[in-house]
């Protein structure tokens, strides 16, 4: 945009002035002339016509004397400004309003042709070069015994018309410019409105394009221009979290690489260089193939995590028994259980429980959700994994008695690599990534999973799954 929008805003503001005024000059002042040459002619048409059916038929019939009506005619040229004349056809002057009466010198105007008003009843000329201005001539026919005897013809200078037109014309011109000066308030407008908006937000875009994504704007307006800046900053904002997370991500990623593999390299160190006898070998080979599968397990989960970005979630959904699949992923933490002495107690709805989803990946979220509840659970406690009906839907409910997720960390703990500082000390194999990756494997299912804790209590995590119809059909 830089300066060029308001610029040429501007422009057309003036050549709108412009243009108006060059129409007023044109355009109006033409037809304003017209309508009261029109309207002027009009008017000296029925005096004509009058004076032609009174006055001059009188005079032509004898009935009333030259002085007469050269008196009625001179009352007439006062009131009327206009010069009248009483001719014969040939061009003959029978009485003349603007001079007296003459017997002996006669005045005959030359060429005069009755027909130059070419069918209409007035003409605008020198008449026949009889004047030195421009005039406005009416005609109007002396008519006896169906006989045209002689015309009235009523001369009014354009003078007078003009300086009328130039009246009229001066109000045109205030109007124009009070409706220019008016036409400010829209320019005004559109700066406060439109442009000064529209300049703060080009602004932001060329911070954000320069790589400031906390670059701050604000625009105070409820339409349409209030609602691009409010989404460009949010944009924005988001894009700054986005930035933020991924170094947090790369941070994370380096820092759960570097830490198994700072040990397996100072272990091998170790045994190399006889630090460690040979009969703790077993003992700390036993340590670098923990951490190994540490590495493994953040490795499958960063690929797990990349496939839903780049590609989505495919599901193969179809038909299966919830709670075997419930019974068999308890059974595989058997011996962990064992180990902890950790009891696993399964509240299941009925003998069979159908659902509609896809069985690997519920079989992963069900794996993630109990390994967190062991490895966050006191000995000798238990955990519960429980399924509800309702509504058409499955709930699935895996509870334990550890030691809870602090209150300000419940909505965190669906963020990648995200560890509480109580968690820390505990999950020591832990990636940070099963419950991100379990949150979207149900959301993908277009269900909810929700969680209910208590620090020193414990934590329940419920998710939801569509019931199948198949035991329906059943």
């Amino acid at each position: 945009m830089r300066k060029t929008l308001y610029l040429k805003l501007i422009l057309a503001y003036i050549i709108f002035g412009l243009f108006g005024f060059v129409v007023v000059a044109t355009f109006v002042s033409d037809m304003t002339i017209n309508h009261l040459t029109k309207e002027k002619a009009d008017a000296l048409y029925r005096e004509a016509t009058l004076i032609a059916n009174t006055y001059a038929t009188d005079l032509y019939n004898t009935e009333v004397s030259l002085e007469t009506v050269k008196t009625q005619l001179d009352a007439l040229d006062t009131y009327l400004n206009a010069t009248i004349w009483i001719i014969n056809p040939s061009g003959r002057m029978i009485l003349d309003s603007s001079a007296p009466v003459d017997v002996e010198n006669e005045v005959v105007v030359e060429n005069f042709d009755p027909t130059i008003t070419a069918g209409s009843y007035y003409t605008v000329g020198d008449f026949f070069r009889t004047f030195d201005e421009e005039m406005l001539s009416v005609f109007a026919p002396i008519t006896s015994g169906y006989k045209v005897k002689g015309y009235v013809v009523i001369h009014a200078s354009l003078g007078s018309i003009q300086t009328e037109t130039n009246q009229l014309l001066n109000i045109s011109y205030i109007m124009l410019l009070i409706l220019f000066l008016l036409s400010l308030i829209i320019l005004i407008f559109f700066t406060e409105m439109v442009y000064i908006p529209l300049r703060k937000i080009t602004e932001a875009t060329e911070q954000y394009a320069s790589g400031n994504m906390h670059y701050e704007f604000s625009v105070e307006s409820e339409d349409e221009m209030g609602y691009l800046a409010a989404t460009l900053s949010y944009m924005a904002s988001e894009i700054a979290r986005s930035e933020d997370d991924q170094k947090k991500f790369v941070a994370n990623v380096s820092h759960d690489f570097r830490s198994p593999l700072t040990s397996i390299e100072g272990y091998l160190k170790a045994m190399l260089d006889g630090t460690i006898p040979p009969e703790m070998y077993e003992k700390y080979l036993n340590i670098v193939l923990n951490e190994t599968s540490r590495l493994t397990k953040l490795t499958n989960s960063l690929l797990t995590l990349n496939n839903l970005n780049t590609k989505g979630i495919m599901l193969n959904k179809t038909d299966f028994e919830i709670n075997a699949v419930i019974r068999n992923v308890a059974a595989t933490f058997e011996g962990t259980c064992r180990q902890k002495m950790i009891g696993i107690e399964l509240i299941l709805t009925g003998d069979e429980m159908y659902v509609v989803a896809d069985v690997d990946k519920i079989q992963q979220v069900l794996y993630n959700l109990l390994d967190n509840a062991i490895k966050f659970s006191h000995h000798d406690s238990l955990i519960k994994i429980e399924t509800t009906e309702k509504h058409n839907k499955i709930f699935i409910s895996v509870k334990d008695t550890g030691i809870g997720i602090p209150k300000e960390d419940l909505k965190l703990i669906w963020n990648r690599f995200y560890k509480s500082d109580l968690s820390r000390g505990k999950d020591k194999k832990g990636t940070g990534l099963g419950l991100s990756i379990t949150k979207e494997v149900i959301q993908a299912h277009g269900e909810n999973i929700n969680v209910i804790s208590t620090e020193g209590v414990g934590t329940e995590f419920i998710f939801s799954l569509p019931k199948s119809e198949m035991e329906d059909d059943d």
